[in-house]
């Protein structure tokens, strides 16, 4: 049984995700700013939401990062998923 990563660790693989797309250091990413100031579009977030289901193996809408707009938020509702299905699976 693999551990759920922490709510931190997922904020850094976001952070890392959001940096690659738009080619500048995690550094630079404020967890807290929307992803949409950023310019982060559909296409980045359908590509997001392919990411987290592929590395993370959660199923989500593709609305997602428009439902929680932030990394921290994001981190927040991705880590509560993880949990609860780290606790289904037991």
């Amino acid at each position: 049984m693999t551990a759920v990563p922490s709510p931190t660790s997922v904020g850094r693989w976001l952070t890392g995700k959001v940096a690659s797309y738009l080619k500048v250091d995690p550094a630079e990413i404020d967890p807290s700013r929307p992803l949409a100031e950023y310019g982060l579009d559909s296409v980045y977030a359908l590509t997001l939401c392919a990411e987290i289901e592929d590395d993370l193996g959660l199923v989500v809408e593709p609305t997602l990062a428009w439902d929680y707009p932030t990394v921290t938020a994001l981190a927040g509702h991705l880590h509560g998923k993880l949990s609860d299905d780290e606790q289904a699976a037991s």
